[in-house]
């Protein structure tokens, strides 16, 4: 008597998928990865009205005096504790001063912008698009510009929405909208302020003709009811998935989260314990959705007295590497003098997980090592690392080259499976 080699019928196989098809559908929508695009390593706020189309190069142009001022950059390197690695970080970090000083710049109508006349804000935002459209024209706009726009909360709704209203018009009234815009809604505290301003973009979308979807925005994290509600439930988790996929990243706020929770004002950090927690529960609740993370600042500024900007940047290179550290891989910058230590330390931790990275993914890719059997998860993790380093300058196309074997597009499909043979992202400063 013949023994059957299966159980299994077609009809069985069809109704596992059956019962499977709603997990797949939230797979699939809610949890779709990366899309590959690049992300900035920080976000630099100025006030709206200190706008112009040169600002960018003046910021670098002050940020490499500041370290003149110093010494230079290699000097500074070894002051920050990255001497092993000043001849290789100087030329790199010099360069990127001079060729990109500011990769996301946010024009601010909030907390660095203050309470104006109606008047005057109405003008400032007209004048910050106009602005903005020249200087994207022009080729001298960050590769990621935008503006953050007062907070839904009841008194300063209409203004934020005003100065929104003005800004995307008159934007859109120049042509098409910058590839690299970006909107940030501030200091949310429910699901419901996400969703209207959801709700928002897509009446700008129908009215100013422009493409379903092209509005997205980010949200800053700086209230404790984002993390956990009165009901007991996460709604940074939940606005995630009921914004249908318009929000892009989240922020952390560093001094609003901490004085909400009534911290003293001299132990508000990124690194207090408290702030960890609210970014660990913002990690989980990214996980896979294809939004970003963004850390917050240091309001402790690097100039003043020789002591003084030396402790500042020691400082915020410290907290840059921290914040890497932890998977966050951008933050905030504040001020020109800043951007140095930024770029140093960001630069340094790309370098020095850059040669065991590239031998371990050579080895997957081609086989050259028998000693290491990396998983696919852990090579798409290796990939991702690589590529976010050529992204900011601190990799070399021909170094990544020669060391993994493969092509920065190469890369990006195994940091990305989900990606499309037709790579298209924003260009790293080595190919602007």
């Amino acid at each position: 008597m013949s023994v059957s080699s299966t159980t299994l019928g077609e009809d069985d196989f069809a109704a596992i998928d059956a019962r499977l098809s709603g997990t797949d559908a939230l797979l699939a929508n809610s949890y779709p990865g990366d899309d590959g695009t690049r992300q900035p390593v920080h976000t630099l706020y100025v006030p709206a009205d200190r706008f112009d189309p040169a600002l960018p190069a003046r910021f670098g142009a002050e940020a490499a005096a500041a370290v003149s001022a110093f010494g230079g950059t290699r000097a500074l390197a070894d002051a920050v504790g990255l001497g092993h690695l000043a001849d290789e970080l100087a030329p790199l970090v010099d360069a990127k001063l001079v060729s990109e000083p500011i990769e996301d710049l946010r024009l601010d109508f909030e907390d660095g912008y203050g309470a104006r006349g109606d008047d005057e804000e109405d003008a400032d935002a007209v004048r910050a698009a106009e602005l903005v459209a020249q200087a994207v024209a022009a080729g001298t706009a960050p590769p990621f510009i935008g503006i953050r726009f007062k907070c839904f909360e009841a008194p300063t709704r209409r203004r934020g929405i005003r100065t929104l209203d003005r800004f995307l018009t008159t934007l859109a009234s120049k042509g098409p909208l910058p590839d690299g815009l970006v909107l940030t809604l501030p200091k949310v505290t429910t699901v419901e302020q996400v969703l209207a301003c959801v709700a928002l973009c897509e009446i700008f979308e129908q009215r100013l003709g422009l493409e379903p979807g092209r509005l997205r925005f980010e949200v800053q994290m700086e209230t404790p009811q984002l993390i956990v509600a009165a009901d007991g439930t996460v709604p940074i988790a939940t606005l995630l998935h009921r914004a249908n996929g318009r929000v892009s990243a989240l922020h952390y706020g560093t001094y609003d989260y901490s004085a909400s929770l009534a911290i003293a004002a001299a132990y508000q950090s990124m690194e207090h314990p408290a702030a960890d927690y609210a970014k660990q529960v913002m990690q989980v609740a990214v996980a896979e959705t294809g939004v970003r993370l963004s850390d917050g600042s240091t309001n402790v500024i690097p100039v003043g007295d020789a002591e003084h900007v030396r402790a500042a940047w020691q400082l915020h290179a410290r907290l840059v590497r921290r914040s890497l550290e932890r998977g966050y891989y951008q933050g905030w910058d504040l001020h020109a003098a800043q951007l140095p230590t930024r770029y140093l330390a960001t630069y340094a931790f790309y370098r020095e997980g850059f040669a065991a990275a590239a031998k371990r993914l050579d080895n997957y890719l081609h086989g050259s090592d028998a000693t290491i059997m990396d998983e696919p998860a852990t090579a798409r993790a290796l990939a991702r690392f690589v590529v976010r380093g050529l992204e900011c300058g601190a990799i070399t196309e021909a170094e990544s080259r020669e060391a993994t074997g493969a092509t920065r597009d190469d890369l990006l499909r195994l940091a990305h499976p989900k990606l499309s043979t037709n790579l298209s992202t924003t260009p790293s400063p080595e190919e602007a």
